[in-house]
């Protein structure tokens, strides 16, 4: 009978050396990561924008400081590969060929930025109206949460590579591009 009532816990005996031996490694891991590892080191070169600039270095591009985005130059074309690579390149393709592996499953697919007629009309103007609003009844969405020199740097891009070219007037553009935001 005294088998029966014997009160010796030695089922969970295991159970606490584990739990223990955790929350030993796990302090002791955390120690480690804290007061002696070095941390991984990315090789980031983190530039402050606000120092210095060394005597015949060349300033970085920022599309904010520009004055007039919707005039094309080099450097709002090249701004605008690059925001056309982050946002646009996933449906209409690293090309622009209308290609991107995020636009396989639309319908209809992504237009290829290349070739063919402009549905909503050719020109910056057209082209930036489309970016602002997006297409409605397709996968084409707005893009107005980017900066206004974002997407004029993504129209010149997108003119920059286009075989079918606007002919909007220069005056008209800057007349339009006062009142677009």
């Amino acid at each position: 009978m005294s088998d029966q009532h014997d009160h010796s816990d030695h089922h969970n005996r295991g159970g606490l050396f584990a739990f223990m031996f955790s929350m030993v490694f796990v302090f002791a891991f955390f120690f480690y990561l804290v007061a002696i590892h070095k941390g991984v080191d990315l090789d980031e070169k983190v530039v402050d924008p606000r120092a210095p600039v060394a005597e015949g270095a060349k300033l970085a591009f920022n599309v904010d400081q520009i004055q007039e985005p919707w005039v094309v130059s080099e450097e709002m074309i090249a701004h605008g590969q690059k925001v056309y690579a982050s946002n646009c390149a996933l449906c209409h393709g690293a090309e622009g060929k209308g290609d991107g592996s995020a636009g396989q499953g639309l319908n209809p697919k992504p237009r290829n930025l290349i070739e063919g007629s402009w549905t909503q009309g050719a020109g910056l103007i057209a082209r930036f109206k489309v970016l602002q609003n997006g297409i409605a009844g397709t996968s084409m969405a707005s893009f107005s949460h980017l900066k206004s020199g974002d997407r004029w740097a993504m129209v010149h891009f997108i003119e920059s590579i286009t075989q079918n070219k606007g002919k909007d007037d220069p005056a008209a553009i800057a007349e339009f591009a006062k009142t677009a935001k």
